[in-house]
């Protein structure tokens, strides 16, 4: 198969993964390691998460919500203090790699599971960034030919029909893409519409993968 398309994950793709500034906090809080995502996959599709990345909710209910699931399992962590440590610094290999495939001929672009007001959240593009961090975001973004926000969207990853809206904006079919999450429950959709989707869980393995799929030497 020739793949002409690649649909990138930004959080954990683009940049390190979010889950490791998630174990800090909680390390430093004294709380389980792993809490913030046992709190995350709980009622996945109607959480505190899952609502403010459809935008449903603002900021001050996702803290108090948030707080509320993590009393819920028996611990006190408030989501003001998540959001202000999830941002990711950005893999330069990666970077790298998206101009390599642009020079390439081949389409790229990004689905992001986001949170209102142009503030990227827990799998998305960054959350209270210095502005010299933000103005790289933007110069990243910048690079695809497509991006979808679930924010903005009104949908979240992993229903299925945000990887349809992608298709249908750049005019492919599924079996022309292929799709990086970090996330398995994100990659599934994508693999069962027919996209040849990574599981990323690291830079180099991400680029390897992504290099023997394409039959592109990538950084």
């Amino acid at each position: 198969m020739t793949y002409t398309t690649v649909i990138f994950d930004f959080g954990g793709v683009i940049t390190a993964s979010p889950f490791e500034a998630f174990n800090r906090l909680e390390e430093e809080r004294g709380l389980p390691r792993d809490f913030v995502r046992r709190v995350n996959a709980a009622d996945p599709d109607n959480n505190a998460w899952a609502k403010f990345e459809r935008a449903e909710i603002d900021a001050a209910a996702f803290d108090s919500l948030f707080a509320e699931e993590a009393r819920a399992l028996g611990h006190e962590l408030e989501g003001e203090a998540v959001l202000a440590v999830i941002a990711g610094a950005v893999r330069p290999a990666m970077v790298a790699a998206l101009d390599t495939l642009k020079e390439r001929g081949v389409t790229i672009a990004c689905i992001t599971n986001n949170v209102p007001g142009g503030k990227m959240g827990i799998r998305g593009a960054g959350m209270k960034r210095s502005p010299e961090a933000a103005i790289e975001v933007a110069d990243i973004m910048a690079r695809f030919a497509h991006v979808i926000e679930s924010s903005k969207a009104g949908v979240r990853k992993p229903d299925p029909r945000i990887y349809e809206m992608m298709c249908e904006a750049l005019g492919v079919e599924p079996a022309e893409c292929i799709y990086l999450d970090d996330l398995g429950i994100n990659c599934k959709p994508a693999s069962q519409l027919g996209m040849h989707a990574i599981k990323v869980t690291s830079g180099d393995q991400a680029l390897a993968d992504l290099s023997a799929a394409l039959k592109i030497a990538l950084p």
